[in-house]
């Protein structure tokens, strides 16, 4: 069997053409496949949407609702490990990233020639200032933090149980789920597609929540920002002592009879920025420690129902990070 995990926040709009394309995606997908939904705390009427159509949608499915909005990695998580299938495939409600990826993921992985298969866009139908930020992004991130990292960045993958097991076994806080894969290892393979502009809604992929994918993907996986700070520092207290050094041979000298307001301050400014930054990444640091530390786990579920493509009767569960291997009664 094929899961594919979706993960929904704020897609009442896209829910209605999201069903058709996966119904169709079922009926090509040449074993069984269920559909993992999870909601991840969306404040719109996609969960209740979700629960009326499932029970008599022609195609096997759960639906799991979280405790309120973690993210879509954690939701992805939290769909990964109530699925069932030997192989894993996740794919985002806005149809940006084209259904027929799945059919690739899902040959590659019964090949057996690779464990994880990345979808990595080729092009993008995104704005001008959109496309040019995304893509400096990737390309920085593929020269210092992950080198296999495809330059135009990846939003789905899919994998088998066993890589499956192995990533749901990880309780990072705030991390990158596509960057952890390829921490793993395993086989991989890459699968280049065009990103398709969003047809319904808008998105709720806000600068926010961009900046705070920036900094978990980069502060969690290298510690560049700290040897770039150590660096800076060396460079500005060497530059700080020569400058101090010239002063004081043309203050014996006489030629500073009076010093200067202007460059006191510049060389004030430029330590209290150079301080200030280094409190912030050190800061992010030890932030990242401590909610590992705390051992929290990435997502809290609420309720759990499960249908299979003939019968209607939900069960309705109430867990807390399930494991894979957790009892559940598909109705």
């Amino acid at each position: 069997m094929l899961s594919l995990v979706i993960p929904v926040y704020k897609n009442e709009t896209n829910l209605p053409r999201l069903f058709s394309e996966l119904e169709a995606l079922a009926a090509r997908v040449p074993d069984p496949m269920e559909v993992v939904f999870v909601v991840d705390g969306s404040p719109d009427a996609s969960l209740q949407i979700l629960r009326d159509r499932l029970p008599s949608w022609p195609v096997r499915s759960q639906l799991i609702e979280l405790s309120r909005n973690f993210g879509s990695f954690p939701a992805i998580a939290a769909g990964m490990r109530y699925g069932t299938g030997e192989h894993f495939a996740a794919l985002a409600a806005d149809l940006q990233e084209p259904p027929e990826l799945v059919l690739e993921f899902h040959r590659l992985l019964k090949g057996g020639g690779a464990d994880v298969v990345f979808g990595y866009r080729a092009s993008r139908a995104d704005a001008w200032s959109s496309q040019t930020a995304s893509e400096w992004f990737w390309r920085l991130y593929r020269r210092f933090v992950v080198k296999d990292m495809p330059r135009g960045g990846i939003d789905v993958f899919g994998c088998t149980r066993q890589v499956r097991d192995r990533l749901v076994e990880l309780k990072e806080i705030n991390t990158n789920l596509i960057a952890l894969l390829f921490w793993l290892g395993f086989r991989r393979a890459f699968v280049p597609y065009d990103r398709l502009a969003r047809q319904e809604g808008r998105s709720a992929w806000t600068m926010r929540k961009k900046l705070r994918y920036a900094f978990d993907s980069v502060f969690n996986f290298t510690d560049l920002p700290i040897k770039a700070l150590l660096l800076l520092g060396i460079v500005g207290t060497t530059a700080a002592f020569l400058a101090g050094v010239t002063v004081f041979v043309a203050w014996l000298m006489g030629h500073i009879p009076v010093l200067g307001y202007t460059p006191l301050m510049l060389v004030i400014s430029f330590f209290g920025g150079l301080t200030a930054l280094g409190l912030g990444i050190v800061g992010q640091y030890l932030w990242l420690s401590l909610q590992n530390a705390r051992a929290r786990p990435p997502f809290v579920v609420k309720s759990v129902w499960s249908w299979s493509a003939e019968s209607v009767a939900p069960r309705d569960d109430h867990a807390l990070a399930a494991p894979p291997s957790a009892d559940r009664n598909s109705s």
